[in-house]
Order: structure tokens, then C-alpha cells, then sequence
């Protein structure tokens, strides 16, 4: 396989997009995990990264069964290198306080589409 960088740089030689992204699995770090507790300071980091236009998507995944959430969640960092984004990893409060653990790598967006629709006089936003 090879290196990501070379993939990068072939990906944008054809034409993808080759939008580099982090992509981090935050998981419990046990069954007594304060994960209520820590939640407030959990989401207000979130918004503040979110603000800075560091935070691209975040949220719980559910079970293997797709029918229950057990506490972990998905996060998608834009930063300007892995190191980058890990450090902003590091500092969100669920792992910061060892509630949670994560791992952590680079993410190659090449396809795909996604579509937002603004209803200007509802003010509703709907994605699919």
C-alpha cells in the first residue's frame, strides 16, 4: 500500500477533492465512565471548536446492533496536521479527564455528496 501523502498527492493529481480530515473513535474507558458528568464540559468544547471552524461533524455512534447507544462517538477534526489534531483530541474534556479514549487517524475525503436545504421563511435546515 502506499504512503498517504504519495495517495494524496495521486488522488488530487486525478481530480478528487483529497480534503485531508481527522477522523477520532472516542470510546469509554470503562463501564463506570462519568459520561454524564462530563458531558456539559464534553459539548461546550465542542461548540467552541465548532466555532473556530475545527469541528466538521460530531456525535454518538450506536452498537454494533444499531439499536442502542453505548458511549462512544465519532469526531471529525479539520486541522493542519495529524499532531494538530490530536492534541485537539487531547484536550476534550471527556479524554482529558480520562472518561473516555481515542484513537486517532488521518481521514482522505476523495467522493461522495451531501445536500443542505435552508427554508428561509421557516428557518429550518435539513440535511440528507
Amino acid at each position: 500500500m502506499p504512503k498517504f501523502a504519495d495517495y494524496k498527492r495521486t488522488a488530487k493529481e486525478r481530480g478528487a477533492l483529497a480534503l485531508e480530515l481527522y477522523l477520532v473513535n472516542s470510546v469509554p474507558s470503562g463501564p463506570d465512565a462519568d459520561l454524564p458528568g462530563t458531558l456539559p464540559d464534553h459539548l461546550e468544547y465542542q461548540a467552541k471548536l465548532e466555532k473556530e471552524g475545527k469541528l466538521v461533524f460530531a456525535g454518538p455512534v450506536s452498537d454494533f446492533s444499531g439499536e442502542d447507544i453505548n458511549g462512544e462517538g465519532m469526531i471529525i477534526y479539520r486541522a493542519s496536521s495529524l499532531e494538530d489534531a490530536r492534541a485537539l483530541a487531547a484536550e476534550d474534556p471527556m479524554h482529558k479527564k480520562g472518561v473516555r479514549s481515542f484513537t486517532i487517524r488521518r481521514w482522505l475525503i476523495n467522493e461522495g455528496s451531501f445536500n443542505i436545504s435552508f427554508g428561509l421563511s421557516s428557518g429550518s435546515v435539513d440535511f440528507s
